[in-house]
């Protein structure tokens, strides 16, 4: 499957977990931080959603800069100055990558910073509290479905300011065509694009950036991209 380059869409490609001991090729596409983390991995779901994301991730973002999979290196400065932040392609593309239970998925915008998110809906046994947790004050949640859909949003976007869960989600009010308010110390001071996501099954997820939004947000099979790496 080519990418093509010089895309203004966003991109997102949704693909199934590969345990890394039948795909030694993607497991050798992935840098020494990589495996390090992959090795600190002891379930064996966990391990496969891992090497399925950043195995995606480089395949995806070597085609749209023209290098190789393995060649790419990644910025991972945090505000602390340790390399576990979110990561970034230097001269390259905002991209971003997210996992739950069969699903990983990578975002790729073009046009700057990008959140992805996706989430498996189940029961909570707490969902009072667990909305508490998400839901500004002028905000709510019916049931379980409604609390994905609002998780999934704000996670996308506060991935796309590289603040993740630091960040409070509380501090955000969706509206029904996006964000309708934000505030504190972490809110961007421009604007911000949101948009739900139909990955398959009892999953939601969304993707969110900031600035000017995409004309359009494609979703895409990658798995014969890493099929054709697991050898």
């Amino acid at each position: 499957m080519a990418i093509a380059r010089n895309n203004p869409a966003t991109t997102v490609w949704w693909a199934a977990p590969v345990p890394p001991e039948a795909a030694p090729g993607l497991v050798a596409l992935l840098d020494a931080h990589e495996r390090a983390r992959l090795d600190r991995f002891r379930l064996a779901a966990d391990r496969a959603r891992y090497v399925a994301a950043h195995a995606l991730t480089r395949i995806v973002l070597a085609e749209a800069v023209g290098r190789p999979a393995g060649d790419l290196r990644f910025d991972r400065t945090c505000q602390c100055g340790q390399q576990h932040g979110k990561p970034v392609l230097v001269d390259g593309p905002g991209f971003s990558m997210t996992h739950a239970g069969d699903f990983v998925g990578v975002a790729v915008h073009p046009g700057g910073s990008v959140g992805l998110d996706v989430e498996q809906v189940r029961e909570l046994t707490d969902l009072a509290a667990m909305a508490d947790h998400v839901c500004s004050p002028a905000e709510s949640v019916a049931d379980t479905a409604s609390f994905f859909v609002a998780w999934t949003r704000k996670e996308a976007l506060l991935k796309a300011t590289g603040a993740g869960l630091s960040s409070p989600m509380k501090a955000i009010t969706l509206g029904p065509s996006g964000v309708r308010e934000w505030t504190g110390d972490g809110a961007p001071s421009g604007p911000v694009w949101l948009r739900d996501l139909h990955p398959g099954g009892d999953y939601r997820a969304a993707v969110a950036g900031l600035g000017t939004a995409p004309p359009r947000v494609d979703e895409v099979d990658g798995n014969a991209l890493l099929r054709a790496g697991v050898s």
